[in-house]
């Protein structure tokens, strides 16, 4: 090995990021500034947190936005009669608020979801409305719990959440 042909190592060199973290590291440099490092880089944090250096960002944020689409917000009327469930296929995907406006119009019924722990009941002529975010990815039967009528137990419908 030639000698005097090497730059300096420095084994505690100084990093100093622009968002103001400052962690050690090898190098030929004693200090090194950097513009993003893992504490503040949107793709590491999961944070869509802005930091403009050169028009970057945007484009950053756009190629992340084309990867992973923002949660949608469905919406479905869901009517309990004659036993049985209209629509019953309710079909959605992974993360979208879903809001749900259940009526019936015989007799009371419910409509229940164990998986996301929901059981909401509805009487004759009766409007329940309520919200949840559809997390968990499968296929999940909806159903009335109610024991007014024996045939309330052939009540079924099936939730779906596509995954992302």
């Amino acid at each position: 090995m030639k000698e005097k042909i090497h730059p300096q190592y420095y084994p505690e060199a100084k990093v100093i990021c622009a968002c103001g973290n400052v962690f050690t590291t090898g190098s030929t440099r004693k200090e090194i500034r950097v513009e993003l490092c893992s504490k503040c880089h949107p793709f590491l944090t999961g944070e869509r947190r802005m930091m403009d250096t050169a028009g970057r960002v945007p484009a950053v944020a756009a190629a992340g936005s084309r990867q992973e689409p923002e949660p949608g917000r469905r919406e479905f009327t869901v009517t309990a009669r004659k036993y049985a469930f209209s629509p019953s296929r309710i079909e959605v995907r992974q993360d979208d608020l879903v809001k749900i406006t259940f009526t019936t119009d015989d007799i009371p019924h419910s409509f229940t979801i164990d998986e996301y722990r929901i059981a909401k009941r509805a009487g004759p002529g009766q409007t329940i409305v309520f919200e949840f975010r559809a997390d968990q990815p499968g296929t999940f039967r909806f159903y009335c719990n109610l024991t007014v009528d024996d045939r309330c137990r052939e009540m079924r419908g099936e939730f779906v959440v596509r995954a992302r």
